[in-house]
């Protein structure tokens, strides 16, 4: 299927590694321009390269900075004025007792979780609105719906990204632009290996997914760790002008651990 992003440009926020990285790879093989994001210019370049062995002929460019603050947004602003697609990918989890979770956490967690995209897309809507076209998807999660006893402070992020997406989405109405949420599932990327060796004590990863599928998301249909290829496969015809139809929509890819059909 040609997902027609030739000439599209695409930011995806954190997208060094993990569900990030695998996004703007499906975008650059589907043809788009990608802007890859991280906190170094060490993580940035070597995403680049890795990109650049998959899809040979992808056209990649870089912005190193913390987007999680407004200095780095503004920065990011000077070199990249327009973008037709934006990916809020950046967020950070954190397993914590709620009674541990002071203040400044939840503040942490929001700003990073919910503010970075809330500037971004602030910044980049509207140039799309004047274009009349362009995407902007949130990478939220199940915990948007199932919020996790272990990270309160996490799924609050998530369920605010929902709140914002669709506020946006009918902002754009009648518009070419569109706002939806993704929300993946459990996924294995790095952050949830570290997360998975935090939880267990140091066992194998194996070992660790088949408990974590018997005890902590027992609803899940799929029974094991999504891959983010697998995510980022929603995500990249959702960025694309065949998803038209879809906008203000939360998507879930989650493996099937929500318990609703819709």
């Amino acid at each position: 299927m040609n997902l027609k992003l030739t000439d599209k440009t695409a930011l995806v926020s954190a997208s060094t590694k993990g569900i990030g990285f695998a996004i703007a790879t499906g975008l650059a093989r589907e043809g788009a321009r990608v802007i890859v994001n991280g906190r170094s210019e060490k993580a940035v370049a070597e995403a680049k390269a890795q990109i650049k062995q998959t899809v040979p002929d992808a056209r990649i460019e870089s912005f190193a900075g913390d987007l999680s603050t407004a200095a780095a947004a503004e920065t990011l602003l000077q070199g990249f004025l327009l973008v037709d697609i934006l990916v809020n990918n950046l967020g950070i989890f954190e397993p914590k007792p709620f009674e541990d979770i002071p203040d400044e956490e939840w503040r942490r967690f929001f700003e990073v979780n919910v503010l970075s995209g809330v500037r971004l897309s602030r910044a980049y809507l509207p140039g799309m609105k004047q274009r009349n076209w362009g995407r902007i998807v949130f990478i939220s999660s199940e915990s948007a719906i199932n919020t996790p006893a272990e990270m309160i402070h996490y799924g609050m992020t998530k369920t605010a990204q929902l709140a914002v997406s669709r506020g946006l989405a009918q902002s754009c109405a009648g518009t070419g632009v569109t706002v939806n949420a993704v929300l993946p599932g459990p996924t294995r990327s790095p952050g949830v290996e570290e997360f998975a060796a935090q939880l267990s004590g140091g066992k194998p990863f194996a070992e660790f997914e088949t408990e974590f599928f018997k005890t902590v998301r027992p609803s899940s249909l799929l029974r094991r760790f999504a891959t983010t290829e697998e995510v980022a496969n929603l995500v990249t015809y959702v960025c694309s002008p065949l998803s038209a139809a879809t906008n203000g929509a939360a998507l879930r890819v989650d493996g099937g651990v929500v318990q609703a059909c819709f």
